[in-house]
């Protein structure tokens, strides 16, 4: 699998909207719709479990900001479940082994950071089907690839849908640790054509409508 692999082409059947249906408890495009500005996998980060409001506490941020962070949630579930399920396969060595690993561990703290940010507005946990992505070390490093990358890529397209500061102050201080990861599984990848885990000097967004076809092509999440 090359450096452009999207969605659609991890998987095809679209499993990912009829999950993000059960989640939201509404209809697949209507939460789809408000949840995907949010951007995916930029929030979280161990530092930060008190930067965001309590949700619990009266501290509410407005509905759209709950559902950015409930879809940013389900996509650190599925980054976390990749990882995680990755590592104990036990696979892969030397670098790839190593990303695994340490991404995983930010990837499980992310979705600990959502979870309590969130309270008992945390949507539950998907079930999911990685298929050979966790075992085979070319379709790892790739499906790793799409997932980092697509996360930036959102968030830099829709943080302003954010309206809570504390919120969008925690998502700023954790996409520079999301571009590390994206950089650095391209430069374990390696490239003769394009060595440089950061060959552009400016990244672009992701527009809504560049979110959703992303999101809804996996089908990763199976339930």
């Amino acid at each position: 699998m090359s450096e452009t692999l999207t969605w659609g082409e991890l998987d095809k059947d679209g499993a990912v909207q009829e999950a993000v249906a059960k989640v939201a408890g509404n209809s697949r495009a209507d939460f789809l719709r408000k949840a995907a500005v949010g951007g995916g996998t930029v929030l979280g980060g161990s530092a930060l479990l008190g930067a965001l409001p309590s949700l619990a506490f009266g501290q509410a941020p407005p509905a759209s900001d709950i559902a950015i962070l409930n879809f940013a949630l389900t996509l650190e579930y599925l980054e976390a479940a990749f990882y995680t399920e990755a590592v104990a396969r036990g696979k892969f060595a030397g670098k790839p082994g190593r990303f695994a690993r340490v991404v995983g561990a930010h990837e499980r703290t992310h979705v600990a950071f959502l979870k309590k940010a969130l309270g008992s507005n945390a949507v539950a946990k998907p079930t999911f089907d990685f298929k050979n992505t966790t075992t085979n070390v070319g379709a790892f490093v790739s499906t790793a690839i799409v997932l980092e990358d697509t996360g930036v890529s959102a968030y830099l397209g829709q943080a302003g849908n954010i309206k809570t500061k504390a919120i969008l102050a925690a998502a700023a201080s954790i996409v520079t640790v999301e571009a590390r990861h994206a950089a650095w599984i391209r430069e374990i990848r390696g490239n003769s054509s394009q060595p440089s885990p950061a060959p552009r000097a400016f990244d672009a967004g992701r527009t809504k409508a560049q979110v959703l076809a992303a999101v809804t092509g996996t089908g990763f999440i199976v339930g």
